[in-house]
């Protein structure tokens, strides 16, 4: 932006006379003389100084104005109860669906352990079954190598 007179910038951010003249001689506007006349770079120290400013000054006057009306009060308090019983059951339900899903999962986990305890039990018969069927080829190959050396022999013999 251009440079503007301090009765523009006094009517463009709404301060008085008095108020630009105490932000100048603080440095926090930027001034310079043009023509006898001053002049404000609105571009700086704007954002940073004025505003907050204007809003203390507008806080300051307005905090004797400032009347709550009990019709508001009542509908804040209101609304500020149904949100907390919104909260409420919002935490039950979530409380109830939390119970719901650790009973499956112990149902579950129940599951598997029978499930674990069958599969060792049939694994051990298994293993037992191998073991005889194991211990019968054995004996089976001892018997049948026994038979064809006395048949090796007696045929050798004739």
């Amino acid at each position: 932006m251009e440079w503007m007179s301090d009765e523009a910038y006094s009517k463009l951010t709404g301060l008085s006379m008095s108020s630009l003249d105490d932000l100048v001689e603080a440095q926090k506007l930027t001034v310079r003389v043009q023509d006898g006349v001053r002049m404000i770079n609105p571009s700086r120290g704007a954002i940073s100084t004025v505003i907050p400013q204007k809003l203390a000054e507008l806080s300051l006057s307005n905090t004797q104005e400032l009347v709550v009306q009990p019709e508001f009060i009542e509908k804040t308090i209101g609304t500020i109860i149904n949100l907390h019983e919104k909260v409420i059951d919002a935490k039950d339900e979530t409380l109830e669906a939390v119970k719901v899903e650790n009973d499956f999962l112990k149902e579950a986990l129940n599951s598997l352990q029978e499930l674990y305890e069958e599969d060792r039990n049939t694994i051990d018969t298994l293993t037992k079954q191998l073991n005889l069927s194991q211990d019968e080829v054995e004996f089976m190959r001892r018997k049948y190598k026994l038979m064809w050396n006395k048949t090796i022999a007696e045929h050798a013999d004739k």
